[in-house]
């Protein structure tokens, strides 16, 4: 008996140590100064290149979105990052799927993985670990009625970006007020809704508190107005001030479960405790401004390209190469309204065109996952760990690629 005691003990704790070795993620580590994003691949760690075929439609509308920016001479200024020329970049998105145009009918999957490995480069994300680990979450663009005034209905505003906001018409990092001696901070949310500094800027009025808010998180929105007619807003920038997430803060303080977050979730919990709504909210400095958006070029990400759902990803980018092609190895939820636990395996070709205010370090991505009602069920959902990859040419490969792109349109013959 004695035996089976120290066993079992011993056993007891093997398990404790275990469980305190293991660290809480911490997905928004930022990295160490000096260190890279993205670690080069040996072959044999590649993902699972028989995912990337078919290369259908929304693919390619991301893809071609990606070299339209690439062809501004704007994008040439975010280059070089990490190593990356805007050459190996923009060359590397061309080639792609013109490797898997010119294997379709001389070997197919085979050979279009033997030509990537001839080809490609794959990097992967070093995640918040360093060993990969990339926490996905999603968004989406909301559908909500509005007016263009204030009624007894219609109270709570979305805004305008005011004159006086100040940010680099590069980058868009924001600088704040300008000032006889430089800039000052731009006030933090809690000021703004309680001051009259935004009078004037309203530029729509929604039905919920949540509702204008949860605007603000996805960064657009399809808006019925009283009138029938449709508005599509979207992003024109921030106050600068770092983003806290509602859901975090619930989590934290065990008002929901931190394994489990979603926007569903969220929406229960404030349908149930509304008069906390206020409360939680202002605890959120980063306030975001907005400006009517043509259908053309709505959703557009930070690239200024329309976002592709399942297509476009956003990430942080001051760290990752824009507008280049990833893939997402990743869980997602079977169904809009699946439960917490019926996921399923998302492996899918992405582009990088987008990033937003909780999207941070080498931990942290976001997938788009369209407009409306299902949109938002899988959005609102995903909160999975999985890998992020990145496809560049060889360095010896991008002047061949450069040159066959001159003589092209650039897009896939149909």
């Amino acid at each position: 008996m004695r035996s089976l005691i120290s066993i079992t003990l011993v056993a007891v704790l093997l398990t404790l140590s275990a469980c305190k070795a293991k660290p809480k993620p911490e997905y928004s580590r930022p990295l160490p100064p000096g260190a890279s994003a993205l670690r080069k691949l040996d072959p044999a760690d590649w993902p699972d290149l028989r995912y990337a075929l078919p290369m259908d439609e929304s693919f390619m509308a991301a893809r071609n979105r990606s070299l339209g920016w690439f062809a501004k001479n704007s994008s040439k200024n975010f280059f070089p990052l990490d190593g990356f020329s805007h050459d190996q970049s923009r060359a590397s998105v061309y080639a792609l799927p013109m490797i898997a145009w010119d294997t379709k009918d001389s070997g197919g999957t085979p050979a279009f993985i033997a030509r990537m490995h001839e080809e490609f480069d794959i990097y992967t994300s070093v995640g918040w670990d360093g060993s990969g680990t990339v926490l996905f979450t999603g968004y989406y663009s909301p559908i909500f009625q509005a007016s263009p005034t204030p009624t007894a209905e219609y109270r709570f505003p979305l805004y305008k970006r005011p004159a006086d906001l100040v940010a680099d018409p590069l980058t868009g990092e924001v600088k704040g007020r300008r000032t006889a001696t430089g800039f000052s901070p731009y006030p933090a949310r809690r000021e703004l809704e309680s001051s009259n500094q935004l009078a004037g800027s309203e530029l729509v009025y929604l039905k919920s508190r949540l509702d204008a808010y949860i605007v603000e998180v996805q960064g657009s929105a399809k808006l019925t107005m009283t009138d029938g007619t449709t508005m599509l807003v979207g992003f024109s920038g921030t106050n600068g001030l770092a983003y806290t997430s509602l859901g975090r803060m619930l989590a934290d303080e065990g008002k929901i479960d931190k394994d489990k977050i979603s926007l569903p979730l969220i929406r229960e919990y404030f349908l149930t405790h509304p008069a906390e709504l206020d409360g939680y909210i202002h605890r959120n400095d980063r306030f975001v401004f907005f400006a009517t958006y043509d259908a053309t070029d709505w959703p557009a990400g930070s690239l200024g390209v329309k976002v592709e759902p399942r297509r476009s990803i956003a990430t942080d980018k001051l760290i990752y190469p824009r507008g280049v092609v990833t893939m997402v190895v990743t869980k997602t939820a079977q169904t809009p309204l699946s439960n917490h636990d019926q996921v399923k395996p998302f492996h899918q070709l992405m582009l990088d065109q987008d990033t937003g205010g909780a999207i941070r370090a080498p931990g942290r991505a976001d997938l788009y996952f369209g407009i409306g009602s299902d949109a938002e069920g899988f959005a609102g959902r995903q909160v999975h760990e999985g890998r992020l990859y990145y496809f560049f040419l060889k360095p010896e490969r991008v002047s061949h690629w450069l040159s066959r792109m001159q003589g092209a349109a650039g897009v896939v013959p149909q």
